[in-house]
């Protein structure tokens, strides 16, 4: 009976492995999106290519989430390094995650902050940085980051929602601010921005306008 679990336990753990490299073709939903859907909550996505997306979404985000995105591995340890340095202790840490391990959490793991979850969220990181095109990884997470209150996921539902017009229409504004809200789409909004996120979006916006070429590895690939 050990046995059985066991290997139950190392198939369950192997299979986020064997599935990645699938999403280079098919559409992934992540584990927020599924959980909603088993409780009966609303769900709103609208799947669109990174290239139907205002390039001025994908630069905001990079700024705000991960300004090493194109040249790192999946994970970047100086930064993690900087945000545990400022917090007690992992649960009170904050930042750190680049896009792809934000990425490996919402398509296979869980969101409360854990030492376990951590654990297995970095290799996860290194493996889809591995077998997915850069390009590829951030148009996922475009697409499944949880984008407003009401369970509005991706870039085009969350656009529609905050300002009623597709994300391909966005201006550099918008999309710093939707930038800006990402960390806590709940009580964030980009609809109503607070004085806070119209400070954070400005910012977001300066950095993206200052550092044009953050996002060159996403560049081409098509619609």
């Amino acid at each position: 009976m050990l046995a059985v679990m066991a290997a139950a336990l190392v198939a369950l753990l192997l299979l986020p492995y064997l599935i990645a490299p699938l999403y280079r073709v098919v559409d992934p939903v992540s584990m927020p999106m599924l959980w909603r859907w088993l409780t009966g909550a609303r769900v709103e996505r609208i799947v669109v290519p990174i290239g139907r997306i205002a390039p001025t979404l994908p630069l905001a985000v990079i700024m705000a989430e991960d300004g090493s995105f194109c040249r790192n591995r999946g994970i970047d340890l100086g930064a993690m390094r900087e945000a545990l340095g400022e917090a007690d202790d992992l649960g009170e840490a904050r930042g750190g995650s680049t896009i792809t391990q934000q990425t490996a959490k919402n398509l296979f793991l869980w969101p409360a902050r854990s030492i376990v979850r951590k654990a297995l969220e970095l290799p996860l990181a290194l493996w889809i940085n591995l077998v997915l095109p850069k390009r590829r990884v951030l148009e996922i997470y475009l697409n499944i980051a949880e984008w407003g209150p009401d369970g509005e996921f991706g870039a085009e539902a969350a656009s529609r929602f905050a300002f009623g017009k597709s994300a391909r229409n966005l201006s550099a504004r918008e999309a710093a601010q939707l930038a800006a809200i990402l960390p806590n789409p709940v009580h964030r909004s980009a609809r109503a921005p607070s004085a806070m996120i119209r400070r954070l979006a400005g910012l977001y916006e300066r950095r993206a306008a200052a550092n044009p070429a953050r996002d060159a590895c996403i560049r081409g690939g098509g619609p």
